[in-house]
């Protein structure tokens, strides 16, 4: 007898619970209260790092080469961690991948508060954690099935994760800014490097400290054994397999294509706030930490919403609707000159973006192939975050030429391009994701009276 009880169906839970009904499993509420911590720290890190640079050089080109660096070796290596995500214990990879971004954290911080930190340490350790990454994205998206003793509420568990994600979006970058504020008040040339790294260099070493709540979680969780592993073929074989597998099925395929389009146009908006702040708002780290936390504000309710749904029927159509209201909110954000409208067109984006980001999750790990799911998941990762790179150094090139606005105003076009297509294409995807649905039992056999999967999508 398994030493895990089983959690309350969804159909028996108050309507209040049905929100948090992944909890129910003992192994995911550890790992939301770990990575919950984890994640605020993880925040903290990113936004002193970015107003650290943009602080040091004054330069958009460099904030975009800095997000290059930390992102081009998820690209490149993404899709080999797939492989591997579906041949080791998932949770030993993931002690590991915490372990080395622990490291990173305390090296980033010990530099910073000696003094000695320059650009170049920034960017070399910033490719270390696009290393880790590559590794950790994949696998911890592979591992929440195996920490659910009920696939039904998986899709509840990939929207609180991405709630955790934005709650601690709302909490770090704030934080960061306080931080920075307090404990680096000289901003004079006059004041010693020593000091003016004070903030931030704190601020890297408390996320350095959050890794361990996730590693005490992984640590404590009972985990049953997973699916059976897939035949150990060569790694270009299986890669190539997996591949196939993806871009041949046209529902996965546009997916990720939408996924990867919005990544490399639209997010890279946020590697130019800092330009946003100083140059646009006029303002300084605090104004940074808003302007952050306010995509996470709206992330929030995006989570909050999904969380509440029990299928994953129909969220092709609510995927579409919410690229091109990222992509329309984006270009106002864009075109506008006042904070407080900033801030609340901020809000609307991290809304639309946080919707699109986890119904293509969700669609993904419903309809893929349980010994195809860590290569899949690395395709995912590698158009979520290995499009990055990309974008960053296109917004930092076509900031330098057009401004920030202007920068982020193409990338918004590009976005609504997108998302117009993919809505094209939702009929033809719900036929063929149809028999899946039906296989995994999420919707019956065809019959009288029933409706065409592409009506519900």
């Amino acid at each position: 007898m398994s030493s895990v009880e089983p959690p309350i169906p969804s159909q028996s839970l108050p309507r209040w619970r049905t929100l948090v009904r992944a909890l129910g499993h003992r192994n995911y509420k550890l790992f939301f209260l770990g990575q919950g911590t984890s994640l605020i720290g993880t925040w903290v890190q990113r936004t002193a790092l970015a107003w650290l640079v943009y602080r040091m050089t004054g330069s958009e080109w460099l904030l975009g080469v800095v997000g290059f660096a930390g992102s081009i070796l998820t690209f490149l290596v993404a899709p080999f961690a797939g492989v591997l995500a579906d041949r080791v214990n998932r949770r030993g990879a993931l002690i590991l991948t915490q372990v080395l971004a622990m490291v990173q954290a305390f090296a980033l911080g010990a530099l910073a508060l000696s003094g000695a930190i320059e650009v170049w340490h920034i960017i070399a350790l910033a490719a270390v954690m696009g290393l880790i990454n590559a590794f950790d994205i994949p696998i911890r998206q592979s591992f929440v099935v195996e920490m659910l003793e009920k696939k039904d509420d998986l899709p509840n568990a990939i929207a609180l994760n991405s709630f955790l994600v934005n709650a601690a979006k709302l909490v770090g970058p704030v934080l960061a800014g306080w931080l920075i504020y307090v404990l680096s008040p000289a901003q004079t040339a006059a004041a010693s490097e020593n000091y003016r790294a004070l903030g931030e260099g704190r601020a890297f070493l408390i996320n350095g400290a959050t890794f361990l709540a996730v590693v005490a979680a992984l640590l404590a969780m009972r985990v049953r054994p997973g699916p059976p592993r897939p035949p150990r073929r060569g790694i270009l074989h299986t890669l190539r397999e997996g591949l196939n597998y993806s871009m041949g099925f046209a529902p996965i395929r546009a997916i990720l294509l939408l996924l990867a389009l919005t990544s490399l146009l639209g997010t890279p908006y946020t590697v130019l706030l800092p330009v946003f702040a100083k140059d646009i708002f006029h303002g300084g780290p605090a104004t940074l930490g808003f302007l952050t936390a306010a995509t996470g504000l709206g992330a929030l309710a995006g989570g909050v919403l999904l969380a509440w749904r029990t299928s994953a029927r129909g969220l092709g159509r609510i995927m579409a609707a919410a690229s091109v209201l990222f992509a329309a909110a984006l270009a106002l954000f864009a075109l506008s000159a006042n904070l407080y409208l900033s801030l609340s067109l901020l809000v609307v984006v991290g809304f639309a973006f946080m919707i699109q980001m986890v119904a293509s999750n969700t669609l993904l790990q419903t309809i893929v192939d349980d010994d195809k799911r860590g290569r899949v998941m690395s395709l995912y990762t590698v158009c979520f975050m290995g499009m990055m790179p990309f974008g960053s150094l296109l917004s930092g090139w076509l900031a330098h030429w057009l401004g920030a606005p202007g920068a982020v105003l193409v990338g918004a076009g590009g976005c609504a391009a997108a998302g117009i297509a993919f809505a094209l294409r939702l009929p033809a995807l719900g036929r063929a994701t149809h028999p899946i649905y039906i296989q995994k039992g999420l919707i019956a056999p065809d019959g009288p009276g029933t409706q065409p999967l592409q009506h519900r999508l």
